[in-house]
């Protein structure tokens, strides 16, 4: 939007009314980046003259190493950073960007207990009917076979039976809940 401005000036004793672009009074402000600009340009052209006249430094020959390079040695952290396993197991377990109130998981028992033969006559022996979660094979095992490689039989009673799987024994019981669904 341009809006004329009307200035009163007194030429040779007459005054006369005349009306001024806005964008003309500005010729004031230019002169004056015109006078900064050049002092900028001023200022430039004397650091570059500094510069000239310092000339560029020139760099110091290097000496070459004639004697042969020391065997590298691994280095190996300060007493103070080694941690026991404790300590790093105390971190993975108490993670910081786990939700509150979080707790683990109970492992999943890998087999489960389908049945038990236990035979009146001394000569057989109990029978454990035990099956896997993981893959559904089911197995009828006596008392000191083994499942895997880690886990064997080593008793079985009424409704329940104990495995022991590398020295640790669990027991798995019946559960009657599933039949009742």
């Amino acid at each position: 939007m341009c809006t004329r401005v009307v200035r009163r000036r007194r030429t040779a004793g007459v005054l006369q009314w005349r009306m001024i672009d806005p964008f003309r009074s500005l010729s004031l402000f230019t002169l004056f980046n015109r006078r900064a600009g050049s002092l900028l340009i001023a200022g430039v052209l004397l650091l570059l003259a500094i510069y000239l006249a310092r000339g560029t430094p020139t760099p110091e020959p290097v000496n070459e190493r004639t004697s042969p390079s020391p065997s590298r040695v691994p280095l190996r952290s300060p007493a103070v950073f080694e941690v026991s396993e404790a300590f790093k197991r105390t971190i993975i377990d108490n993670n910081l960007f786990r939700p509150l109130g979080w707790t683990p998981p109970h492992p999943k028992e890998p087999y489960r207990l389908i049945g038990t033969i236990l035979s009146c006559s001394a000569n057989t022996p109990p029978q454990a009917i035990i099956q896997t979660t993981a893959g559904n094979t089911t197995y009828i095992l006596t008392t000191g076979e083994k499942i895997d490689a880690d886990t064997e039989v080593v008793s079985i009673e009424a409704k329940q039976v104990t495995l022991s799987t590398n020295g640790q024994q669990r027991t798995i019981s019946l559960n009657t809940a599933t039949w009742l669904r």
